[in-house]
């Protein structure tokens, strides 16, 4: 039979381990708990919150299932109602702001791999394709950056129209467009690369210089890479500079790509600039 709370231990309740020992000496699920406070009649809070942990298609605990489980999810587990399911997805945005926060200092526009860690929490774990606006001035300064656009798990569309609408709003001399794989795929798609070639072009018309298309994916521990970046020479060939060799080297996108050791962040085909 399940105990409740009141009826465990002292120094087993995670309030009066958290008091005595401290946040650290406390597991996610007794973590989670203190903020449910309470569970259901067949079972404690720390219960509850390992159920919460467990929701996934392997069974075992895994604290990104707070961001991972939408208000839908989150409603269909006894013992979770609104207000339990809205203080969870609380704490996750708030985890999700943390991390953001503290990557920004060290945000350089310049940087692909800079770029990708701070958009990193924002979007790998969204359900759904997202497109990010990131607006620059004439110093490649961060002016704004602005979700323009969401879709489905496996497409989002790119309209120049509303990019540039932002960006002139903004007065932004720069963009970066940054969005997201849910399918895990590192490759772009053949709309991520025509939508990417036809906003370059749009750019060099108004006068606003597409810098950079990154690409964002959440990939299993055995993958080396977590993003894709496309840089441009020219309008009608997408190209990937990498960011370590001098002279620069460039990396065409290919039908069949393969592994590369120049860095870590690139994966495509290579192909030396004459």
């Amino acid at each position: 039979m399940n105990k409740k709370m009141k009826e465990l231990q002292p120094d087993n309740r995670p309030d009066e381990k958290f008091l005595h020992l401290g946040p650290a000496a406390l597991t996610e699920a007794e973590l989670l708990a203190i903020i449910l406070r309470t569970g259901t009649k067949e079972e404690h809070s720390v219960q509850l919150a390992e159920e919460i942990l467990c929701k996934n298609e392997l069974s075992y605990q895994d604290i990104l299932n707070i961001l991972n489980l939408d208000l839908e999810d989150l409603l269909k587990i006894k013992g979770v109602g609104i207000v339990k399911a809205l203080q969870i997805k609380a704490v996750a945005e708030l985890s999700l702001r943390i991390a953001t926060t503290s990557k920004r200092k060290s945000l350089l526009m310049s940087d692909p791999n800079s770029i990708a860690q701070y958009y990193m929490e924002q979007l790998r774990h969204n359900k759904r394709e997202v497109v990010v606006l990131l607006m620059l001035n004439s110093a490649c300064e961060l002016i704004k950056d602005e979700v323009i656009s969401q879709g489905t798990v496996n497409s989002a569309l790119f309209s120049p129209r509303e990019i540039f609408l932002e960006a002139l709003k903004n007065e932004a001399v720069n963009i970066i467009i940054v969005h997201n794989h849910p399918s895990g795929s590192v490759r772009p798609s053949k709309n991520d690369i025509e939508g990417t070639k036809r906003i370059k072009m749009a750019g060099d018309l108004l006068g606003i210089a597409l810098l950079d298309h990154i690409i964002i994916v959440s990939l299993s521990r055995m993958m080396i890479k977590d993003y894709y970046n496309m840089r441009f020479i020219q309008a009608k060939t997408i190209i990937c500079k990498t960011i370590l060799r001098e002279p620069l080297v460039d990396t065409y996108i290919t039908e069949h790509p393969v592994n590369i050791c120049l860095t870590k962040e690139i994966i495509c085909m290579l192909r030396i600039r004459k």
